[in-house]
């Protein structure tokens, strides 16, 4: 606001001329003040300053917001001062010889070794480097903070509140005794370091420490935006689209426990409020309470009376359907069999796979393919009226799944076909000599989905508990197509995995982990951290969240970047954690709950 100039007339002579004189304009100033050792008392308040003098070792984008948005009147000053680059690396120098001589000393000595030291010089050399090949520059960096309130009492809570904010950022905030009145004059907006307490700062650690910067994810949302939570670093929430991204692709890598299925299953049923149609493949069964909440399709494959017949014929493949579907029974076949068909069995299995359809009354022509699909006791019998030794072997070894203890899965017509906006193969039930089959059929329905060219829409393909689909071969080759081409089909894969070692020391693993433009990083475990870090270039503050980070707590990293990264805690509501949820102690009381209710006398 400005001050107005008051104006008055002296009689002043100066050559017979009344002349107008102005006064100079008045500078806004308090009237007293009253300076303590530690505070100083204002007209209608007081204040005191507080110089950092201590910093953490590392700091992540955003650190200073806790400060910038205190509730209460509270200045927060930064001084900022280049350092000529000359300057920097001498004084780096002398830092580095200061600090090995003092390391060569406690060694002549015999005394244990000084850990602060060793990082300083590790920090100071990583500085160094970094100056001489142009990647940044060094800073003089002073921060100081005034509390303002409205009496001595309420100044001393308010200071022991941001104190204690300043420490859990790791901020060491000392009061500047006897100099209380420099120090309200360095947070006013006078550009004057009237203190002089400096820290050095590189570049990065620098923007970090700007207002305009944010823990928070930039904004690049599409038409799906999803809640992934709430961000642990700031009050706000953590919003993403996995389709706004340059790939669809997701990978979630966290240790047994740590919440990467809960997560997994909260991102899939808010992606269906969208319209997302998706599709889980799911070792455990645990996301049978969610498909039946939400009116998903459940498949149990291999439970008793559920049956998935290989041989029906999908809608909209195109003219090619049943020679594409001759072509998947023949790798179906090679799955039972466990191992790969010779080129004269494969012949004799393609031409049998044709009558067996041809019996049926399906041919080439479309118009026969709503007919009722022939079952894999049709193909044994055919394949035995052939006279060839090559037939006869074949149709024995098909037996079991005819005949024998395998035959569950393939005794009928389908029994629940896989349609709906939420799809869920179920692969508990399972044997393990049956696995691999059942696998093969869930995988091979998924894909036709995705791949209908005349049923575009969004898809999510989740599978969980990665590691067990990757040990089979079939579904090694599965997760590696879809990773590549996922995209072109307007669908995403989300691989979720506990076992860290095996994706990332394979090249299907790393093949994955590259073409997922999301990556979720909950909680991990010391002995896969340091291959973590590596495959993700993560810091030493991330580094130190993976590793203490509660359920549910986790990193998004959404680009090579740190820029792109936000940790976050998983939110759910209360009807959400109900579907979500795995702990068993939480589902036994439930239950117990519900069957007590179940039994309870009406009257």
């Amino acid at each position: 606001m400005k001050n107005p100039i008051r104006r008055h007339k002296a009689d002043l002579t100066t050559g017979g001329h009344l002349m107008q004189c102005e006064e100079p304009p008045t500078v806004p100033a308090p009237h007293a003040l009253r300076v303590g050792a530690r505070s100083v008392e204002l007209p209608g308040g007081a204040c005191a300053s507080f110089a950092v003098a201590g910093y953490p070792r590392e700091v992540s984008a955003g650190w200073l917001e806790p400060l910038l948005t205190y509730p209460g009147h509270l200045d927060v000053s930064l001084h900022i001062e280049p350092v000529p680059p000359l300057v920097a690396a001498q004084r780096l120098r002398r830092q580095l010889a200061r600090l090995e001589s003092s390391s060569r000393a406690d060694a002549e000595r015999g005394r244990l070794a000084d850990f602060a030291a060793e990082a300083a010089a590790d920090d100071a050399a990583e500085l160094a480097a970094s100056l001489a090949r142009g990647h940044g520059r060094l800073f003089r960096l002073g921060l100081y903070l005034t509390v303002h309130a409205a009496d001595a009492d309420e100044l001393e809570a308010e200071t022991q509140r941001v104190r204690a904010l300043a420490a859990s950022l790791l901020l060491d905030a000392q009061p500047v005794t006897f100099r209380a009145l420099q120090g309200w004059v360095a947070t006013l907006p006078l550009a004057s370091d009237t203190l002089g307490i400096r820290r050095a700062f590189d570049t990065g650690a620098l923007a970090a420490a700007f207002p305009f910067t944010s823990p928070d994810l930039r904004p690049r949302l599409g038409d799906v935006p999803v809640l992934y939570g709430l961000n642990a670093y700031s009050s706000g929430v953590v919003l993403w689209d996995r389709f706004g991204q340059d790939n669809y692709n997701s990978v979630t890598i966290a240790r047994s426990g740590a919440g990467k299925s809960y997560f997994t299953k909260l991102e899939a049923l808010r992606l269906s409020y969208h319209g997302v149609e998706v599709a889980v493949i799911d070792p455990e069964d645990e996301y049978r309470r969610m498909a039946e909440a939400v009116g998903g399709t459940h498949i149990a494959l291999g439970a008793p009376a559920v049956c998935f017949n290989p041989f029906d014929l999908p809608e909209g493949q195109g003219d090619d359907t049943l020679i594409r579907r001759a072509l998947f029974l023949q790798t179906l076949v090679a799955a039972m069999l466990g191992e790969p068909l010779p080129s004269a069995t494969r012949a004799i299995l393609d031409n049998a796979v044709i009558a067996t359809y041809a019996r049926k009354g399906i041919t080439s022509d479309p118009r026969t393919w709503k007919r009722a699909a022939p079952l894999l006791a049709d193909l044994v019998a055919q394949l035995r009226e052939n006279h060839a030794p090559e037939a006869a072997e074949l149709a024995s070894r098909l037996a079991p799944y005819v005949t024998g203890s395998y035959r569950g899965l393939f005794a009928g017509a389908t029994t629940t076909r896989p349609d709906g906006h939420l799809i869920v193969f179920s692969l508990r039930d399972l044997p393990d000599e049956v696995r691999p089959v059942g696998i093969l059929l869930a995988l091979d329905a998924i894909w036709r989905r995705v791949a209908n060219p005349s049923d575009r829409r969004r898809r999510l393909v989740v599978v969980d508990e990665a590691w067990t689909l990757m040990q089979q071969t079939e579904g090694a080759k599965f997760l590696y197509r879809l990773a590549k081409s996922a995209r072109k089909h307007w669908a995403g894969l989300a691989v979720v995995t506990q076992d860290a070692a095996d994706l990332l020391g394979s090249d299907l693993g790393r093949a994955v982990i590259s073409n997922a433009a999301t990556q979720i990083l909950l909680r991990q475990a010391p002995q896969v951290i340091d291959q973590i870090t590596d495959t993700f270039g993560l810091t030493g503050g991330e580094r130190a969240f993976l590793l203490s980070a509660e359920r549910g707590e986790g990193l998004l990293c959404a680009g090579a970047t740190s820029g792109d990264r936000a940790a976050f805690r998983a939110q759910a509501s209360a009807f959400e954690h109900n579907l979500a949820t795995t702990d068993p102690a939480e589902l036994a009381t439930r239950d117990a709950s519900e069957a007590d209710h179940q039994t309870e006398d009406p009257l």
